[in-house]
């Protein structure tokens, strides 16, 4: 029998080596901090087919020690983002209609490690959801695959992505000009992933 024959990821460096992925500007990235803002967004947001989906916690450096995140979640749409800090999620009526509408896909990275967080916040359940680590798996990769490497074979473009970024502070609010960037974007990526899939690779979605 002869081994199952694997898709070689790209290395970082080649991964470097590709052309910039092309952003939300920062006038198009929304940052949530009071309830009165969350009703006009959230009615943006229900308008979408697809949203782009991530969150973020402030690190642990204990081990199997909660941070009590998520501290911001994020959704995208195809021309902006919204980012809702942790203040405006626990029992968001607004917001939990989102996430649990049926018209509404999300997309994103690692979904199964937000569902249970993101039950405790809200009260709701992601759905409907497609987990894209998995789905690019599928094209033939051996091992899941992050939102960077992503990009780079679906879309042929590097996204940075900072570990004095990712490990920052996520709970204290106003976040920086670069975390708004890093936030949003991670979740808009996503949903070019899913858009570009659409297209090159329809046969994954014919389940």
């Amino acid at each position: 029998m002869q081994p199952h024959s694997y898709l070689l990821r790209p290395s970082k460096q080649q991964i470097r080596e590709l052309p910039a992925f092309v952003g939300l500007q920062p006038e198009n990235i929304h940052m949530l901090t009071c309830a009165n803002e969350v009703a006009d967004a959230c009615h943006v947001l229900s308008q979408a087919d697809v949203l782009g989906f991530d969150t973020e916690s402030k690190p642990s450096f204990v081990a199997n020690q909660s941070t009590g995140g998520p501290h911001l979640l994020q959704l995208a749409t195809d021309s902006q983002a919204f980012l809702f800090s942790a203040s405006l999620l626990e029992g968001n009526p607004h917001l939990a209609d989102i996430i649990q509408a049926d018209t509404i896909l999300k997309v994103g990275f690692g979904l199964r490690s937000d569902k249970g967080p993101l039950q405790h916040k809200l009260g709701v359940t992601l759905k409907p959801c497609v987990d894209l680590a998995k789905l690019v798996k599928s094209l033939g990769y051996k091992d899941q695959v992050g939102v960077q490497a992503a990009v780079a074979v679906v879309l042929k473009q590097y996204l940075p992505k900072s570990k004095h970024l990712s490990t920052s502070n996520w709970a204290k609010i106003p976040l920086s000009a670069t975390q708004l960037a890093y936030a949003a974007n991670d979740a808009y990526a996503s949903l070019c992933v899913y858009r570009q899939l659409l297209v090159t690779a329809p046969q994954l979605f014919s389940n």
